[in-house]
């Protein structure tokens, strides 16, 4: 397993999934895609390979907010909006852990927004789920910052009359270097995503279309629903061409500035013409587009989209901290309170 990151210590025995169960009684409603997502949480944090001491699971509110409680690890429950100030704070604490941290599209992109971009653009090096059920699930039904426009709630009694975020914009316009879509009903593509979210040095978010069962039912059938998704949703692969339908039969070419939807073998197509997916792309514009794109012109892309190399925040504090206790003329106490302007009384 090759991480770039290796200040986390490895364990030095074969973890499973039962290391990492946690006892307590999970209280997400039946049928809330959050019981997938901790499953794949379950199975992937053995794969990785760190020590269970050295993950660390922090929180906002909501329900996506439990999930310290349900993974046998150290957490921390934060307050409303603020995971991602607390989860950075861990983080330069102690570079030697792997935090994830847990949020839903109201903690995250509502109250807490301002903290999530700037996390992103600072390239912390931590990993983020955001549950994205477009609506508030805990509060009893209000509508989101990813609420879909016209969309009746609780309050919303005449339909949404505001905007909402696609999140994948929203993180490549804070310069994020790490996004993944997933859907919550498919664990083996979440496991895959948080893998390389964690293989991934920086600020990575996983954005998982999540079901609330109560609230919000069905959000995202028309997208991943079993009848539709082979022309709806598309799985992108590193190096793989950018291909969906049934059969494999339609792909993305691009023409001009524009992402087109083409099929093979029509019009003088053929594999070759089909974009293929490059990842580690530095340049976001393709992944931007990739991010954008959705029914009913396009399929909306999920899988990995974007993972650029680029400076983290908390290796170049370490680098600082390292070079002012270097060349620092103040070693300890008595330098610093002999230093300056001082006097005898």
């Amino acid at each position: 397993m090759d991480f770039v990151n290796m200040t986390v210590e490895r364990s030095n025995v074969q973890l499973t999934k039962t290391d990492f169960e946690s006892d307590q009684m999970v209280k997400w409603c039946p049928g809330c895609g959050a019981h997938a997502i901790l499953a794949a949480v379950e199975r992937v944090f053995p794969k990785i390979g760190y020590r269970k001491e050295n993950f660390c699971i922090v929180s906002g509110i909501g329900c996506s907010s439990r999930f310290p409680y349900y993974v046998n690890t150290y957490g921390i429950h934060g307050i409303h909006g603020r995971a991602a100030a607390i989860s950075t704070g861990v983080k330069i604490a102690n570079p030697r852990l792997s935090v994830w941290m847990a949020t839903g599209d109201g903690d995250s992109l509502a109250i807490g927004g301002n903290h999530f971009i700037h996390i992103i653009r600072r390239n912390v090096d931590i990993n983020i789920l955001l549950f994205n059920n477009q609506i508030y699930g805990l509060t009893k039904g209000q509508y989101s910052p990813t609420t879909p426009m016209g969309k009746v709630t609780k309050t919303s009694p005449q339909g949404t009359i505001e905007h909402p975020f696609t999140v994948g914009e929203l993180v490549m316009g804070a310069q994020g270097t790490f996004f993944a879509r997933v859907p919550d009903n498919n664990i083996n593509m979440m496991t895959e995503a948080m893998f390389e979210a964690a293989k991934h040095d920086g600020t990575s978010i996983i954005e998982i279309m999540q079901n609330c069962i109560i609230f919000a039912d069905k959000a995202h059938n028309e997208v991943t629903g079993k009848e539709v998704k082979d022309e709806t949703m598309m799985v992108v692969k590193n190096g793989e061409p950018m291909v969906f339908g049934k059969n494999h039969e339609k792909g993305l070419v691009l023409r001009d500035t524009r992402l087109e939807v083409v099929e093979i073998g029509q019009n003088g197509i053929t594999i070759d013409d089909i974009l293929v997916h490059d990842q580690y792309s530095q340049d976001p514009g393709i992944h931007l587009m990739l991010a954008k794109i959705a029914p009913p012109n396009y399929p909306m892309v999920f899988g990995v989209i974007r993972s650029a190399m680029f400076p983290t925040y908390d290796d170049m504090v370490e680098e600082q901290i390292k070079y002012a206790k270097e060349t620092s003329k103040i070693r300890n106490v008595d330098d610093l309170l002999n230093s300056g302007d001082t006097w005898e009384i």
